[in-house]
């Protein structure tokens, strides 16, 4: 885990405006359910949607990031309201200045969770002057670049631990 005080992660707390999040892994279990049909299905907790709503009446957005470009992912951004979705993402870190010119923040402004390697680069330049977190079942590469390890699993409210580490810190 890359270590920060508690006063650097209460500045830095209170500049996020935008909590980025990965999907598989972090909003669902990593399991995926195939009918007969070949149709997939995800479980999103319904806790980590909460989460989001708590984060949007302090005043902070959510976004999904994915490689995924899924329209049952794309429905639950729709579902949640959330005002930005960025789908079929290869390089996350790579995309991250259209990000930011797309979102119109600064990257002390973004607070990022992941859980595996393909979430570690953008975790790692987010880490730098913003937040990062990843849920407790996340690989020991997106742990290593993590500020907050979660105490719940990905798919199992992991997401709504991360964004309560965020707020808690806001209100001191």
């Amino acid at each position: 885990m890359k270590k920060i005080t508690e006063t650097e992660a209460r500045k830095r707390a209170n500049r996020i405006t935008l909590v980025l999040t990965d999907v598989d892994g972090v909003l669902t279990d990593t399991g995926v359910y195939y009918s007969g049909d070949g149709e997939e299905l995800k479980r999103f907790s319904i806790r980590d949607g909460m989460g989001m709503d708590l984060l949007r009446a302090m005043g902070i957005e959510t976004a999904m990031i994915t490689r995924e470009d899924s329209p049952r992912v794309a429905a639950r951004s729709k579902k949640l309201g959330l005002p930005y979705y960025f789908a079929g993402i290869m390089d996350k870190r790579a995309f991250l200045p259209e990000l930011l010119k797309a979102t119109g923040r600064s990257v002390e402004e973004l607070a990022y969770i992941g859980d595996d390697v393909n979430d570690v680069d953008i975790m790692a330049a987010i880490s730098e002057r913003g937040l990062t977190g990843c849920p407790l079942d996340a690989m020991p590469a997106a742990k290593a670049v993590a500020h907050y390890v979660a105490k719940a699993p990905g798919g199992q409210g992991g997401f709504r631990d991360f964004a309560e580490w965020i707020m808690k810190h806001r209100k001191k």
